[in-house]
């Protein structure tokens, strides 16, 4: 097939999103299909560098969230691009301008359209007035409108699903969990690279590292696992907590660290390249997230894949993926986040643990992940067919 992705973010923006789309890509291709990303201009991204199989749109900072892009023009080179590429399908990742293009773009060729519905957007209305314009109810005006039509909406999750079903979204709706490289993870590194990685970082062989992994972001609730740290050192006094990220909650968290005597017990990376950052699931103990607002959880399914366990905040979405204490736990109060990191922090991984969690792992892997997709690709073909509407050209106006 001739796939193209629309999305606003794609690399070198470093997201949850962006790495989902950037699998998907790979996977369908390594199964024998032709992908083209149809993304925004990044000022990381020369505008002369040739990207094959890439095609950016001039674009602007989204507004309070500026290291994401949003496209500002760009719908007829779009639509000339898609049609001498002959796509078969087009696949949104975004609900803003290339989302918009998208649909206009499938429906023009008579293809179908679907949207994977990544970001819970009630928990981000904070980036815009502080949440003043922009309320829920606003959201499932927005979010309906958009899917309105849609050949079908994948949602990575059970709470995504019930989130699009309370908005009254009529189009069909698939639960599609995001897959990761499996392959990637899953590279042991030697006891040396392990040895090396912490030893830069400032630790010993046999230090309690706990890893926070995510765009330090305010809705992430990386504070909450700071203001935990203490009760965990009464127990642990050589407890390491490492936060690899960057965003705009940075400099309040090491406010915070700075306030709670707590600098040398937490190290701050900065922004790791995404195909670096599985030495750092693999020198940890224990990842850990007191996000309320994931959908999909990319970082957890990754330290599952790296067979590191995970103490992260409860939600339905990890009630669908812990269903086995050698995966972790979840938690909803911070004693129980103390006691959950420490168990995992001095409890020996077994080999049955890790039997245990590669049970888990053919189900989100990229290729199963990849497999859903083009079946649910081929099942929107095949609905649209039996439609047999006559051909919209909007571009060129009604025939005859």
């Amino acid at each position: 097939m001739n796939i193209g992705l629309f999305t606003d973010t794609y690399f070198p923006q470093v997201s949850g999103v962006a790495t989902s789309i950037k699998t998907l890509r790979d996977e369908l291709e390594a199964q024998g299909n032709n992908v083209y990303i149809f993304t925004t201009t990044d000022p990381k991204v020369d505008k002369d560098q040739v990207e094959p199989g890439i095609f950016r749109f001039a674009s602007v900072p989204f507004v309070s969230f500026t290291d994401r892009r949003i496209a500002v023009r760009g719908l007829f080179k779009a639509y000339r691009i898609a049609k001498e590429l002959d796509l078969d399908i087009i696949h949104n990742q975004t609900e803003f301008s290339l989302g918009w293009m998208g649909k206009v773009i499938a429906r023009a060729m008579h293809i179908p359209c679907v949207h994977t519905y990544h970001t819970m957007y009630q928990d981000y209305l904070h980036y815009i007035a502080n949440g003043h314009i922009l309320k829920p109810k606003n959201v499932k005006q927005m979010v309906s409108l958009y899917l309105t039509h849609m050949a079908g909406v994948i949602a990575p999750s059970e709470r995504v699903l019930t989130t699009l079903e309370s908005y009254g979204v009529k189009s069909p709706i698939r639960i599609i969990p995001t897959g990761v490289n499996v392959d990637r993870y899953q590279h042991i590194d030697s006891a040396s690279e392990r040895h090396e990685l912490r030893q830069k970082l400032g630790y010993q062989d046999d230090t309690p590292v706990i890893l926070s992994l995510s765009r330090l972001a305010f809705e992430k609730n990386i504070h909450e696992l700071i203001e935990a740290l203490p009760d965990i050192l009464v127990q642990l006094p050589n407890a390491q907590m490492l936060v690899v990220g960057d965003g705009p909650a940075k400099e309040a968290l090491e406010k915070q660290v700075a306030d709670l005597n707590l600098t040398g017990h937490v190290t701050f990376t900065g922004e790791i390249s995404n195909d670096q950052v599985y030495h750092y699931y693999q020198m940890a103990d224990v990842l850990t997230s007191a996000s309320d607002s994931e959908s999909q959880g990319l970082t957890y399914i990754e330290a599952l894949a790296s067979n590191l366990p995970i103490v992260v905040m409860r939600s339905p979405y990890t009630d669908e993926l812990i269903d086995d204490p050698a995966i972790g736990s979840s938690f909803q109060k911070k004693s129980d986040l103390v006691v959950d990191t420490i168990k995992y922090l001095t409890q020996p991984d077994s080999v049955e643990d890790a039997n245990r969690r590669a049970k888990k792992l053919d189900s989100i892997s990229a290729e199963n992940f990849a497999k859903r997709v083009l079946k649910f690709y081929r099942d929107s073909q095949i609905t649209l067919a039996e439609e047999a509407r006559e051909p919209i050209n909007i571009f060129r106006g009604p025939r005859g």
